[in-house]
């Protein structure tokens, strides 16, 4: 038995929720905040037996996908207007980070 525990950005979220319950796995998703953008993101834990992992994989894969954003380079702290306006810097955004472990015991009540 494996945990597959990943995250992801928010608006991918849905989606993968909708794809890995057609394929019949289930998962618990709780909101998250994070990285330099300060962005929601979902963190999904999903059991998993160790035969399946690819295929938890695979769904993961097709639906979590890195695009482009342009952000304006502001340091968080600051108020529009206290600073010049720089040039928007492009930045990766989306994707998955995602984490395969042992599950050492597994019950489910």
């Amino acid at each position: 038995m494996k945990l597959v525990l990943t995250i992801v950005n928010h608006d991918d979220s849905r989606a993968l929720l909708d794809a890995l319950m057609k394929q019949g796995f289930q998962a618990t998703v709780i909101s998250t905040t994070g990285g330099f953008l300060r962005e929601g993101n979902a963190t999904l834990f999903i059991g998993v037996e160790d035969e399946r992992v690819e295929r938890v994989m695979q769904i993961i894969h097709e639906c979590c996908h890195t695009r482009t954003r342009f952000i304006s380079p502001l340091p968080p702290l600051m108020e529009p207007g206290e600073l010049p306006a720089g040039t928007p810097v492009e930045v990766q955004v989306g994707g998955a980070t995602t984490l395969v472990l042992d599950v050492e015991r597994w019950e489910k009540y």
